[in-house]
């Protein structure tokens, strides 16, 4: 029997599970793998940990070696090794040792390529004094970089891996400061979610600077655009990366619409004897059916291991991508799956938004945390479209039970039906999940009708009121300027005090608002709840970024 020749051009965590599946399946074949780096098998999303010290052993981030990968697997695994040129028409693969320069030519029946992407790096003067944190010769360099005891840092990009970078340089003992080129942290969320996570950035002594960019980087400072020069002896850039394409487009393969190789639903690409996935592939998102780039492991390897099932003949199925993440920021967690809403309304969607603010676990059970959840629904079809979550324990479970439901199609309403696990220590008889789903409901039936926290200012410039139905002793703390307050357990004695015209009620977090809203409803009244209540709204105005899109 004639073996299989495979040749996979990257590791790491797509190449890897290609090429181990691919063993699982055909024992006899030939497998080759080829990185161009010095490790084939490392724990890129433990690099910003080991950074911080909090994995303590280099060792830890090293998953597999080639010669381990020999002894399990057979495969034929080369560092240090540069895939030059593919030739298609002969279906060979031109590959160079990188140490010696000698080239090689191996024969395929099937390619995969796995090549990654590239950390950006923006223009500036003094720019390659600017580490990444990419893979393990970056890990290095950057902890080299600290061997001279640097007391203050810069991080330049405020996204998921900025603020792990920020958040372990701060566990080094740095004095930090974060640059960031939007108007709030973690661009993919909402400002109104976004603006605690500074503001928790601030709290923990993070010099936070929005909406401004480096222009240049001296020998222990750096320049902003707007004049300011600030104390960066040591620095690192997350601003974002782009697919890794050149041998593709070298070797004539079609790219998408956002520049990344173009796979169709068995992963091939536009060579029917090559595959492409990870990082440098356009997925279709789970959305919009549009192609995107979405940059997670675990993409990675669930592609990997499909590839090689449809390289040995398998049925495969590719699923959109929702882009589903999660960062730890300094004890909080910060989570999202699915689009935001400033991009849907800058679309034109109809949507119904949802804000609630629940505890992690019963709230006699000690040691609950409070967290805050954000729902984005489509309001014709009732098919959730996007969710944020920031808070304490339990975020991250939340959101990925929501990425579960959006994959199996359920809708916002069905989220109040899902039978979750409760015990006092892990949640409530009501899961924060399901009250989403109740709020839903009552939003989709027309019970309670909402109205958002950027809007608010428009409808009371067209005569609405705004009724603040919590006690003395919340009021106190702040409220919104203008309004109307009257306790909840005073309204029904008190309606006679209510002026006329359209009533915007509100409580802290949105439950005694709806409460409130159903008994003037049913007096008579035209009256909306301020969703999430005046957590939700004083979030918004505090943000940096509060103005939506559609709202501006």
């Amino acid at each position: 029997m004639i073996s299989k020749q495979y040749v996979i051009i990257g590791g790491v965590a797509g190449g890897m599970s290609a090429a181990t599946r691919l063993r699982r399946l055909d024992e006899h074949a030939q497998i080759t793998v080829l990185e161009r780096g010095g490790h084939v098998s490392f724990a890129n999303c433990g690099l910003p940990y080991y950074l911080g010290g909090v994995i303590e052993e280099r060792s830890s981030l090293l998953l597999q070696t080639p010669r381990s990968l020999a002894d399990r697997f057979g495969l034929d695994v080369r560092v240090r090794t540069e895939a030059v040129a593919i030739d298609r028409a002969a279906r060979t693969v031109t590959a160079r040792d990188l140490t010696s320069g000698q080239e090689q030519v191996l024969r395929y029946d099937a390619l995969v390529l796995s090549p990654g992407s590239t950390p950006v790096r923006p223009p500036m003067e003094g720019g390659e004094r600017m580490l990444t944190l990419w893979n393990i010769d970056d890990v290095d360099a950057a902890m080299s970089a600290l061997e001279a005891k640097p007391r203050t840092a810069l991080v330049i990009g405020a996204g998921f891996i900025g603020l792990e970078m920020v958040e372990n340089l701060m566990h080094r003992g740095l004095d930090v400061t974060l640059v960031e080129l939007a108007d709030q942290v973690l661009p993919p969320i909402d400002p109104e979610m976004a603006g605690p996570v500074a503001q928790h950035l601030i709290d923990a002594g993070v010099d936070v600077r929005l909406g401004t960019k480096v222009v240049e980087l001296g020998d222990d400072t750096a320049v902003l655009d707007d004049g300011s020069v600030i104390p960066a002896e040591f620095v690192l850039g997350s601003v974002g990366v782009r697919p890794e394409t050149s041998l593709a487009v070298a070797a004539g393969l079609e790219l998408g619409a956002r520049g990344g190789i173009r796979v169709d639903e068995r992963l091939q690409t536009s060579d029917p004897n090559i595959w492409a996935i990870g990082d440098a592939v356009e997925k279709t998102d789970a959305i919009t059916g549009e192609p995107r780039i979405v940059a997670l492991a675990g993409l990675a390897n669930r592609h990997g291991r499909l590839a090689a099932d449809a390289i040995a003949g398998r049925e495969v199925r590719v699923r959109d991508a929702l882009g589903t993440a999660v960062v730890g920021v300094m004890g909080l967690t910060v989570a999202t799956t699915g689009w935001n809403e400033k991009l849907l309304r800058a679309r034109g969607r109809d949507l119904r938004v949802i804000h609630t603010h629940p505890a992690s676990h019963t709230g006699y059970y000690p040691g609950a945390e409070p967290m805050s959840l954000k729902l984005i629904v489509d309001a014709e079809t009732d098919a959730i479209l996007g969710a944020q979550g920031v808070g304490g324990d339990g975020v991250d479970k939340r959101i990925d039970v929501i990425a579960t439901a959006m994959t199996a199609g359920l809708t916002a309403a069905d989220l109040a039906d899902l039978e979750l696990a409760y015990a006092p220590q892990y949640s409530s008889a009501k899961d924060p999940v399901n009250m989403l789903g109740y709020v839903a409901l009552n939003a989709a039936d027309g019970l309670t009708p909402s109205i958002q926290w950027h809007e608010v200012d428009a409808a009371v410039a067209a005569g609405a009121i705004v009724l603040d139905v919590r006690t003395p002793g919340e009021v106190a703390d702040g409220a919104i300027p203008g309004s109307v307050r009257i306790p909840l357990d005073e309204l029904r004695d008190r309606l006679d005090e209510l002026p006329g015209g359209r009533l915007i009620v509100h409580c802290k977090v949105g439950q005694r608002g709806h409460t409130a809203v159903r008994l003037l409803a049913q007096h008579g009244r035209d009256a909306v709840n301020l969703d999430g209540g005046y957590l939700t709204w004083k979030a918004g105005n505090d943000a940096p970024g509060r103005v939506l899109e559609a709202a501006a």
